[in-house]
């Protein structure tokens, strides 16, 4: 069985986490993903991370991306699935506006690999 690490925080405000003591163990066959909360809010942008199963991960991820927008009260969710890969964002330094925008293109097949696990669940 595989197990995964993830950095794990709860409300972190502006510090991403990612530093080697919010690196946790994942629980094996169950947590597959990393989940990573980015949050702005009035004050800053909050970070949340834990180890996720993959089902919750992708649908809390698709049920927020309307409110993933960078403004103000945006609310985004991403999952991964290899190890501390909800880690610090490689920096670059130019960053167009457009590669900053999250990509909403790739939710059609997100969706139907969701309705199909909840298909499965279901029967």
């Amino acid at each position: 069985a595989l197990q995964i690490q993830c950095y794990q925080c709860e409300d972190v405000r502006q510090d991403d986490c990612s530093a080697p003591e919010f690196i946790v163990n994942c629980t094996v066959n169950v947590q597959d993903m990393c989940q990573k909360e980015v949050l702005v809010m009035e004050d800053g942008i909050h970070y949340r991370k834990s180890c996720a199963s993959s089902g919750a991960c992708l649908i809390a991820s698709s049920g927020y991306q309307q409110f993933c927008t960078g403004k103000l009260n945006s609310v985004c969710i991403t999952c991964c699935n290899t190890p501390l890969c909800n880690g610090p964002r490689h920096k670059r330094r130019a960053l167009s506006r457009a590669s900053a925008l999250p990509a909403l293109a790739p939710a059609a097949p997100l969706l139907a690999s969701i309705q199909l696990f909840l298909w499965t669940c279901a029967h």
